[in-house]
């Protein structure tokens, strides 16, 4: 039965710690708790799952600084007719990024959400240029607002992460 305090499952939440079926809230149920928290180095569930997540967290991270590395030492130049296309384009990636470690660190992490979000989000950003150039509209400027204020909403929750 769903109640007030149930939610439902998504794909990412089979096997991991806390979640799968059972109560709401209350995990898999006694014995997939057992196998998720055993001793480091016995080669349990648990283990893989924290190898798991730490690894897949490096890929949204590598991708920014490949990018970064690329950038600065191709020696791009952007025409002025593409630099808005640029600015939406950056900032879409680094939303996807800074939104994929906060995931990380909420546990929830899921590399086919943040591979799905970033494409998603990149088309979004340019199709509203595209539209706002045709109509000689500024619409690119909604992307960089909404961009800006889930990037400045990431870093905050990050940093209360540490805090």
């Amino acid at each position: 039965m769903i109640g007030p305090g149930s939610r439902l499952l998504g794909a990412g939440d089979v096997g991991r710690p806390g979640r799968g079926v059972g109560l709401p809230g209350r995990g898999a149920g006694p014995v997939a708790e057992a196998a998720c928290s055993s001793p480091p180095g016995s080669g349990s569930l648990g283990e893989i799952h924290r190898i798991e997540g730490v690894a897949t967290v490096f890929l949204p991270l590598a991708g920014l600084l490949l990018g970064v590395l690329a950038g600065l030492l191709l020696n791009v130049s952007v025409g002025f007719e593409l630099s808005r296309y640029s600015a939406v384009a950056i900032l879409a990636a680094l939303d996807s990024v800074l939104g994929a470690v906060r995931a990380e660190l909420d546990g929830v992490y899921d590399n086919r959400i943040f591979v799905s979000g970033f494409v998603v989000n990149a088309l979004v950003a340019v199709t509203l240029t595209f539209i706002g150039d045709r109509l000689s509209l500024d619409l690119y400027l909604v992307a960089l607002i909404s961009f800006g204020f889930r990037i400045f909403n990431n870093v905050a929750l990050i940093r209360r992460h540490f805090l």
